[in-house]
This record gives structure tokens, C-alpha cells and sequence, in this order.
């Protein structure tokens, strides 16, 4: 029987999740005892960002981009991208374009960088080397469709900062609305070790353009020898991602995507039909509870809106029409592929075994500065 919290809307498809006697679950504790300490809405906010930015504008004086953004054409980098250009800063935008984005992610994007005047780089990324991994990970049945796009998205930002000398990376990512995530589901996008195992075990095809990020580059080279660290702004504001999908629409003329992750096609299909058919996990109850704990969404609306279906029956026909044909294997291939036994990330080579070492050797290395040490970018 599926448990659900009684604070926010997380269940028992976390397989790890705890319930105190009250039904609150782990992850609504952990919100309020870490991660909202990590949230700044009030007027401190503002201050501890235009100290960030003042400390970038300083570090990029005489440097033609003193950041970089990723642009995928969602609420949270668009939103980014705005206030940036607010805070006087003259940032390179990179988009990855790995073949899945919808017309009305480009037309948003085309939209954000000629109202800004932003320089925009789009990284169109080797279509066949694409296909090959993104049915890699579909024979191989884990969790994390998503990490061929994510994995390419995140390595050609620190690649193209590395070549600017850019050191500080914004990022739209933000706890507001992505504070609850079980480690359970999957394993980390940035873990090329995890992701060439599973390509060297499904895969067809050399990846010779694909980039990659190692543990060492990650962990180690970005952090420390380059000096590199990534900025999460909207952590530093009163975010509400109604609010700025509206104030999207009247600067810009921004159109918003029918559903989460929109922008892209691909997402779009393993977020709201392979992840919930196959896994049993629904993406929309981790957006949800961290709203309700950041206070954007009360638990009755969305629990009512967990009640809606996650796609209209012809709109799903539709797109894994369009998924078969791009990939180029037939609808059989792809029922086949939704049946085949699943696999946890971990039953494949992966970095868990560093990233513990790196978190003691930071532990360590806290005792004996007694200062806060970062070990990744």
C-alpha cells in the first residue's frame, strides 16, 4: 500500500523514504534542517547576490563574458537569463542542442537572447552519437533516461568556460522547486564512469565527439586548479515560478510548454510516460513537495493536480510516433524495450566509490583548516 507524506506529497515510491509519528516524511526534515538554510528570500538575499555579483564583475574586468548560462528554454534559466542581464552582467549563453528540442523551446530562446543581446553559442551535438547512447540506456533499463542530454549539457558549459576563462557558471537549478529528490531513483548525470559503462555494455558506435566531465576534472581540476565555481541565483531571491513564467510572458512574449520540461520532446516522453509506466516514479510529486515547502503550493492543490493525467491518450500516440521515427526503430522495438528487466545506475562501474573517498578527504581536510572546503564546481 502507498504511503504518502502527510506534509507534502512524496510516497513510498522512494523506497527509502521515513515517516515520523506524525507521517512528515525525511525529506520535508531535511528541507527545513539543511536546505532552507540555504535559501535567502528575504532582504539578506539580495545582499549576499549582489555581493556574488560584484565579485564576479571584479573577476571578469577586462574578460569579454564574465559568466556563462546554459539555456535549455525552460521557466528557470529564461527567468535567469533576465535577471542577469538586470544585474549588469555580461554572461556567454550556451545552448546544447541534442535533437529533441520542440519549436517553441527555439522561438522562446530566440526570444531571450534578442531582448537581452546576449551572445549565444549552440552546441549541436553528433545526432548518431546521441541515438547511440540514448538506446544504450533504453536496452540497459535504468532510471536515468535523461543522463545523455544532462551529462552533454553540463560538459559543454565547463568545457566552453574553461576556453572563455570564464570561472563562474550561473545556474538556474534552484531548491525552491527542486528541493526533494530521492537518491533512490538514480544516480548522478554528472558520473561519466557510470555512463561509458553503460555505453560500452549497449552501445554500437565509438563516441568520438561526445564530451565528457571525469570524477577528476569534477571534483578536483574545475574546483580547485581552475577556480571555478557555479552560482545558483535564484536561491538568493524569493523565487515563484508562477511569477516568473508571467513576467516571462509580458517582457518577452514567452509561451509556456503544456507540461514540465516541454522544451524538450525526449524529456518530455520519459518524464510523463517511461519513468511513470516502467519505474512507477511520477517527476511531478518531487515538483510539487518542494513547492509546498517552499510555500508557492498548498498539498490540497497539489494533490489535486497529481490526480490529472500525466498525458492526453492521441498527444502520447503522437510523440512515441515521432520518438520511434527520429531513433528509427519501430513500435514493436519500442514496446519491447519498455518490457525489458530493469537495472539500478549501480549495476554498472560507477564513481560512488570516489565520490565517498573525496567526502572524507573533505571531512578531513575541515578538521584540520576548521574552514568549509568545496570539493566540486
Amino acid at each position: 500500500m502507498v504511503k504518502v507524506c502527510s506534509r507534502c506529497v512524496m510516497d513510498t515510491s522512494d523506497a527509502e523514504i521515513v515517516f515520523d509519528d506524525m507521517g512528515v516524511c525525511n525529506h520535508c526534515h531535511k528541507f527545513d534542517n539543511v536546505q532552507s538554510k540555504q535559501l535567502f528570500t528575504d532582504a539578506s538575499g539580495e545582499q549576499r547576490l549582489q555581493k556574488i555579483v560584484d565579485q564576479i564583475k571584479k573577476e571578469g574586468a577586462g574578460k569579454e563574458y564574465d559568466c556563462i548560462i546554459g539555456l535549455s528554454g525552460g521557466v528557470d534559466s529564461s527567468y535567469l537569463a533576465l535577471r542577469v542581464k538586470d544585474f549588469g552582467l555580461r554572461p556567454l549563453v550556451v545552448h546544447v542542442d541534442a535533437g529533441w528540442n520542440s519549436e517553441l523551446a527555439v522561438s522562446n530562446i530566440e526570444k531571450i537572447i534578442k531582448y537581452c543581446g546576449y551572445d549565444l553559442h549552440t552546441h549541436v551535438m553528433n545526432w548518431e552519437e546521441v541515438r547511440d547512447l540514448q538506446l544504450a540506456y533504453m536496452r540497459a533499463a535504468v532510471a536515468n533516461q535523461d543522463v545523455p542530454q544532462d551529462h552533454a549539457f553540463f560538459s559543454s558549459m565547463y568545457h566552453f568556460a574553461v576556453k572563455n576563462d570564464i570561472k563562474y557558471i550561473l545556474s538556474g537549478g534552484n531548491l525552491a522547486t527542486e528541493a526533494v529528490f530521492p537518491e533512490t531513483w538514480h544516480g548522478s548525470a554528472m558520473d561519466a564512469i557510470n555512463l561509458r559503462a553503460i555505453h560500452r555494455a549497449y552501445g554500437e558506435r565509438a563516441l568520438n565527439d561526445y564530451k565528457t566531465i571525469s570524477f577528476f576534472e569534477y571534483y578536483f581540476w574545475y574546483p580547485f586548479v581552475k577556480g571555478m565555481r557555479t552560482v545558483r541565483p535564484l536561491n538568493y531571491m524569493s523565487y515563484n515560478k508562477a511569477e516568473a513564467e508571467v513576467y516571462l510572458r509580458d517582457t518577452i512574449g514567452y509561451r509556456s510548454y503544456a507540461r514540465k520540461h516541454g522544451e524538450s520532446i525526449f524529456t518530455k516522453l520519459f518524464q510523463n510516460y517511461y519513468l511513470p509506466t516502467k519505474f512507477g516514479y511520477d517527476k511531478r510529486k518531487l515538483h510539487y513537495s518542494s513547492m509546498i515547502l517552499s510555500g508557492q503550493l498548498t498539498r490540497e492543490a497539489a494533490l489535486i493536480k497529481l490526480a490529472e493525467p500525466l498525458y492526453d491518450t492521441e498527444e502520447l500516440e503522437v510523440d512515441i510516433e515521432y520518438f520511434c521515427k527520429k531513433i528509427r526503430i519501430s513500435r514493436s522495438q519500442f514496446n519491447e524495450l519498455m518490457h525489458v528487466p530493469i537495472h539500478n545506475y549501480s549495476d554498472f562501474k560507477n564513481w560512488d566509490g570516489l565520490q565517498r573517498f573525496a567526502k572524507r578527504a573533505q571531512g578531513l581536510l575541515q578538521k584540520l583548516t576548521g574552514r568549509k572546503v568545496q570539493i566540486y564546481s
